[in-house]
């Protein structure tokens, strides 16, 4: 009998020159990452500090001494009687974002499904008209929107604050996309069976597009939750004040004397928690739905 030896190639090597770049641009990257962390370093160190402590070092990690009164003043705790409104603008934000997120969720979802399969006259204009009103920056709308809102008797309410906000173009225009890669037989099998096309809409194509309606939760949330101009020209009284509102007024100094870097730094650290804690929950979805959406034609 004879034996047959197989020998396996030699594996290559990585010269020290290419282990040395790899070594190099790891560094690189690491120290960038450092950069860009940083901010949020400091703001968060900064959040318990007192404002003596905050001014002296203002690029200091570690709090010298450790104080909650930035927190308190916030949410009014204790003998924190000049408390900024910051609930109030917590409770607006969330209002706001709610419906907003929620109306867009819906409408855009209808808007898409209608421009990529109901066949009506003038659907090739009117998407390509969605995609110039994409192009049109948004504070060259500022002033008619004040003037369309004080119209119609919506400026400084909530209705104002909402209302226009609940179809956005981006949005019309991601759902309308993913419902174009979707398969025709499906939804000619729930019209054989007798589903009008509402019906079929709701109940066989939008939960195929759960993956869409993530990335469009995620962006219409994080789009509300930090929208300023729109809120800017459609309200004018504090009591409509959201936290981007809010803020921009406590940092220009209106609501207060002095730097109070803690208590500015605090109330941005907390508006930014949401946003934060809905993307980093759904990141996982968020990444997935953009890959299922670039290899889909």
């Amino acid at each position: 009998m004879s034996t047959q030896t197989t020998t396996e190639a030699p594996k290559p090597r990585r010269s020290t020159g290419h282990t040395v770049l790899l070594v190099a641009i790891y560094l690189l990257l690491t120290v960038v990452g450092l950069v860009y962390v940083l901010p949020f370093a400091v703001q968060i160190a900064t959040s318990f500090k007192t404002d003596p402590d905050a001014a002296s070092n203002p690029l200091s990690l570690l709090p010298n001494p450790l104080s909650l009164d930035s927190y308190r003043r916030l949410f009014g705790i204790g003998d924190a009687a000049d408390s900024v409104p910051f609930t109030r603008w917590l409770t607006n934000s969330i209002l706001v974002t709610l419906f907003i997120t929620a109306g867009r969720v819906f409408f855009d979802s209808l808007a898409g499904y209608a421009l990529a399969r109901l066949d009506f006259r003038g659907r090739n204009l009117l998407f390509n008209g969605l995609l110039t009103v994409m192009s049109v920056p948004g504070v060259v709308l500022l002033i008619p929107k004040f003037l369309v809102l004080n119209q119609l008797g919506l400026f400084d309410s909530y209705a104002g604050m909402i209302i226009p906000l609940l179809v956005d173009a981006a949005g019309v225009f991601i759902m309308r996309q993913f419902f174009v890669s979707i398969p025709k037989e499906v939804e000619e099998a729930a019209r054989i069976d007798g589903a009008s096309i509402f019906r079929t809409f709701w109940s066989v194509v939008l939960p195929m597009a759960k993956p869409a309606l993530i990335t469009l939760t995620i962006l219409s949330f994080q789009g509300s939750w930090n929208e300023f101009t729109h809120f800017l020209v459609a309200t004018q009284s504090p009591q409509y004040e959201t936290l981007t509102t809010g803020l921009a007024h406590f940092v220009s100094g209106s609501l207060s004397a002095g730097t109070q870097y803690p208590l500015k730094l605090t109330a941005a650290l907390l508006a930014t928690i949401p946003v934060a804690i809905l993307f980093f929950a759904f990141q996982r979805h968020f990444v997935r739905s953009a890959n299922s959406g670039a290899v889909k034609e």
